[in-house]
């Protein structure tokens, strides 16, 4: 489902950003854009995102400011350096006799005598600053997905009631199916064979083929049943989506199976609604978790 969500969380003068949004996708797909030199959260959050979320592409950007922009450095003597340094300068002041005090300033301003380093980040921190402001955009988040959810779950109700009335229209119509076959059947046996007596047996025989072949209560019986259990699985509190999409095949593939056994054009007619419906119906259960 398609939603989106913003979190922030201030620690001292550092505040954390997480911008997230959900798109439809058949599984669970986690896309993580955060700086490179935190990446060794990113899976304490992928899991977090996971345990809110079980279907949908997830696409959360992450952002962490300090105030004013400033970047804190720490500074290191590099006492073995200053010391070769402290060490020339008076094997030089000997060699060539001068009698000058070396001055802290000139060896300050030799190179790589100090150090200048970012500040250490202190990664817990960090994680926590990170995980709160992801739970405060996860939750507006999952807000916009149950709303959307519940416009889904009307909408299914009104087709999976469609297909319903579908149904029972077809299986009205089954019973007179196998009597205008065999009217049919009669009036053509009639037309070919005119004063010829016709054999009722064999008659009979056919007509009982015919029934035995297009006979869909099976069909019919399965299908109302798979739409019993879409009702039920809507229902419950839980994550069903492929469940449902596989219901939905299921209940194409009975579908297929009424109109390959009845060639009657009002039968042909439903059947084709019918797999409209479903078709709508597969589309929108990719939305659903």
């Amino acid at each position: 489902m398609t939603a989106y969500g913003r979190g922030e969380y201030r620690s001292g003068d550092t505040l954390f950003v997480a911008e997230i949004k959900s798109l439809n996708h058949r599984y669970r797909d986690i896309v993580l854009r955060i700086p490179k030199k935190f990446l060794v959260v990113e899976k304490d959050l992928k899991s977090l995102i996971s345990s809110r979320f079980r279907r949908g592409r997830i696409e959360v950007f992450i952002e962490i400011q300090s105030e004013g922009g400033a970047i804190l450095y720490d500074l290191e003597v590099n006492t073995s350096l200053a010391k070769s340094y402290f060490e020339i300068f008076n094997q030089l002041a000997d060699q060539f006799g001068l009698d000058q005090e070396i001055q802290l300033d000139s060896l300050l301003q030799m190179k790589d005598v100090v150090v200048a380093k970012p500040a250490e980040i202190d990664m817990e921190q960090v994680k926590h600053g990170l995980q709160e402001a992801l739970v405060q955009a996860l939750d507006p988040l999952e807000v916009m997905r149950s709303r959307e959810g519940e416009t889904i779950e009307a909408d299914f109700q009104q087709r999976i009631a469609l297909l319903g009335r579908y149904l029972d229209d077809v299986e009205k119509r089954a019973p007179d199916l196998v009597e205008e076959h065999r009217n049919r059947l009669e009036d053509n046996l009639n037309r070919m064979l005119k004063d010829v007596a016709m054999d009722e047996s064999r008659l009979a025989q056919e007509v009982a083929l015919f029934a035995e072949k297009s006979d869909i209560t099976e069909e019919i019986v399965r299908t109302r049943s798979h739409l019993g259990q879409f009702r039920e699985y809507m229902s419950q509190d839980d994550a069903v989506g492929r469940r449902l999409d596989f219901l939905i095949q299921e209940i194409n593939r009975e579908v297929n199976t009424i109109g390959s056994k009845t060639s009657d054009s009002f039968v042909a007619r439903v059947v084709v609604e019918m797999k409209a419906e479903l078709e709508k119906l597969r589309e929108q259960v990719q939305n659903v978790e």
